[in-house]
């Protein structure tokens, strides 16, 4: 019975994970031509294509999506007996390529990113910080933060803490306008309003103790695609809207901004770290999630300032 084609499988793993042939052959060591060789090889000897090819665009066949666990588990077990023979010496190493929304990944993750590297110095991190939803596996990516409820059941996900999503306003907007005692009050202002939804400028609240529940359909005096860009002019007065607790807890701390119909709630939101489906990583992923795990586990905004709770309608 003829061995296994080792080699060439945990090429293959490679290749998948860069998405590339040249950069796959950089991380192993080994020239372009021997790398594509060995795919082609296995191609061969499966009688199968594993990628798409043409001169600018790399992906995964549905043979090869399906095959790519097992490879995956052949690149990790060698790994694992490298590192046992080694008296589990070796450090994680390689690159890790990450998506994050942009004001949470600036705001949050950013700043929690030096430990992370002065604990690691062998991981390469790359970020791509956009409020795109990027393709896991199409794209490339090793993990990516989402902020979201999730419905694609094939990746795997791992829930790091949750925020509420708060109506706020600056006082001066306040000591202009009042404070609403009803949502539908607000419906006579303008707001700011998220674009990057599907549903841009309706918010469902629910009462806490009445159990109603109201559908606020916002007039938009400034819309965009980022809520960073409002802040500005919330701060200034200029209008209210619904922000998440991440992006406004130190300004309802300090006083720039107040909350709006504290009784009334729109639904939390859950941060999530999502991987391709295969529960085999490489160490140098696992070292990352487990480290975001950890560095997400008390958040700064969840010992909230009694302000945010105690303007009472």
């Amino acid at each position: 019975m003829r061995l296994p084609d080792f080699e060439a499988w945990a090429i293959f793993a490679k290749v998948a994970e860069f998405g590339s042939f040249a950069r796959a052959a950089d991380d192993v060591q080994l020239s372009r031509p021997t790398v594509s060789k060995a795919v082609s090889r296995l191609e061969q000897s499966l009688g199968v294509a594993l990628f798409h090819r043409n001169s600018r665009h790399l992906s995964l066949t549905q043979t090869g999506q399906t095959l790519l666990a097992h490879a995956n588990r052949i690149l990790v077990e060698a790994q694992s007996a490298e590192v046992e023979a080694r008296g589990g010496r070796q450090r994680p190493s390689g690159r890790v390529r990450m998506a994050a929304p942009m004001t949470f990944g600036i705001r949050h993750l950013a700043p929690v990113l030096p430990a992370f590297m002065q604990r690691y110095p062998d991981v390469d991190l790359s970020i791509d910080f956009s409020d795109a939803v990027v393709d896991l596996v199409a794209d490339g990516y090793d993990v990516a933060l989402r902020i979201a409820t999730l419905a694609d059941s094939s990746l795997r996900a791992r829930s790091l803490c949750s925020f509420r999503l708060l109506l706020v306003a600056a006082p001066a907007w306040l000591d202009k306008h009042g404070r609403p005692d009803h949502p539908r009050a607000l419906e006579a202002h303008k707001g700011f309003v998220y674009t990057n939804t599907a549903a841009p400028g309706i918010i469902r609240l629910s009462h806490a103790e009445a159990g109603k529940e109201f559908v606020l359909a916002q007039r938009a005096g400034f819309g965009a695609d980022n809520s960073e860009a409002f802040l500005p002019c919330l701060e200034a007065g200029l209008g209210y809207g619904l922000f998440p607790e991440f992006m406004v807890w130190d300004a309802l701390r300090d006083g720039r901004l107040e909350c709006l119909l504290p009784q009334w709630h729109a639904a939390a939101i859950t941060l999530y770290l999502v991987t391709p489906a295969s529960p085999l990583r490489p160490m140098r992923v696992m070292a990352l999630l487990d480290y975001l795990e950890n560095a997400f586990a008390n958040p700064p905004w969840s010992v909230a300032p009694a302000q945010m709770d105690t303007n009472k309608t």
